[in-house]
C-alpha cells in the first residue's frame, strides 16, 4: 500500500524485472533472454494486479513482441471487484512513435497509451493507441498520469528506461527476481553507462524476499518515505 506521506503529483513506480544471477537482462549476444519460470511469473502477475498500468519500453516491445497480461483467476477477480479493469493499462514509452503494427501486443486485450517526447517529428499515427501523451521530462509526464488516474506504475523495462528513471530518483522499489543462470554480457538491468541520482544510490531496504519456485528468489526493496522524489 503506497504511503499517504508520497508526494501526490505523481504515481509510485515499482520497477519489476526478472534478472540473471549477474544481474544481467539478456544474453551477451543480445536478444529476449526469456529469463523467468513460473516463479517469477507469480509474482509479476502479483506487481500487475497491484499496478493502475504499465511503462514498457519500446524496444522491449520490438523484442518480445508483446507485454505480460494477468491469467490469474483469483487476481482478476480481486480487480473485479474492486471495479478495476482486468488488466492495467499498458504505456509504451517510443522515441519515435514508430511501433510496427503487426506486434502481437496490438491485439492483446487490454488498453495501450503512447508517451513519446513532443519534440520528435510526428511519426504515422499507430491504430490501438487509446491515449497520446507528451514526454516533456518524467517530472511532468508522471504529474499528468498521477491526474489521469493512475497512482501505481509498474515499469516493466528494459534497461534505457530504468535508467532514465533511476538518473532522476523516480522509483520508489525495487522487484527484482533472480533466475538461477549466468548470462555474462553487458546487458545488466542498469547499463553501464547509466548515471543513478546521488541520493538513491543508498538507503534502499529490504522489504521481502521470498524463495519461488523453480529456484527463483524475489527480492523487493523499497525507498524510505522520507528520502530522495518519495518524500
Amino acid at each position: 500500500m503506497a504511503d499517504p506521506r508520497r508526494n501526490p503529483s505523481r504515481p509510485e513506480l515499482r520497477l519489476v524485472l526478472a534478472v540473471s544471477l549477474d544481474g544481467r537482462l539478456a544474453p551477451a549476444e543480445g536478444g529476449a533472454a526469456q529469463l523467468g519460470g513460473s516463479g517469477d511469473r507469480q509474482v509479476l502477475e502479483e506487481a500487475l494486479a497491484w499496478a493502475d498500468a504499465a511503462l514498457v519500453g519500446a524496444e522491449t516491445l520490438r523484442r518480445h513482441g508483446s507485454t505480460c497480461l494477468i491469467h490469474r483467476p483469483s487476481l482478476l477477480e480481486a480487480r473485479r471487484r474492486q471495479g478495476r479493469s482486468p488488466q492495467p493499462i499498458a504505456i509504451a514509452v517510443s522515441r519515435s512513435g514508430r511501433l510496427p503494427a503487426a506486434l502481437p501486443f496490438f491485439r492483446q486485450p487490454l488498453v495501450r497509451w503512447l508517451l513519446q517526447p513532443s519534440s520528435e517529428p510526428p511519426a504515422a499515427p499507430v491504430a490501438g493507441f487509446a491515449r497520446h501523451l507528451p514526454l516533456d521530462g518524467w517530472p511532468l509526464a508522471l504529474a499528468a498520469l498521477a491526474a489521469l488516474g493512475q497512482r501505481r506504475i509498474a515499469v516493466l523495462g528494459g534497461a534505457q528506461l530504468a535508467a532514465s528513471l533511476a538518473a532522476e530518483d523516480l522509483l520508489d522499489e525495487l522487484q527484482l527476481t533472480v533466475c538461477p543462470r549466468l548470462l555474462g554480457g553487458s546487458y545488466g538491468w542498469l547499463p553501464a553507462e547509466a548515471r543513478v541520482a546521488p541520493q538513491a544510490r543508498a538507503g534502499w531496504r529490504l522489504v521481502e524476499h521470498r524463495a519461488l519456485p523453480g529456484d527463483e528468489l524475489l527480492l523487493r526493496w523499497r525507498r524510505p518515505e522520507d528520502q530522495g522524489a518519495t518524500s
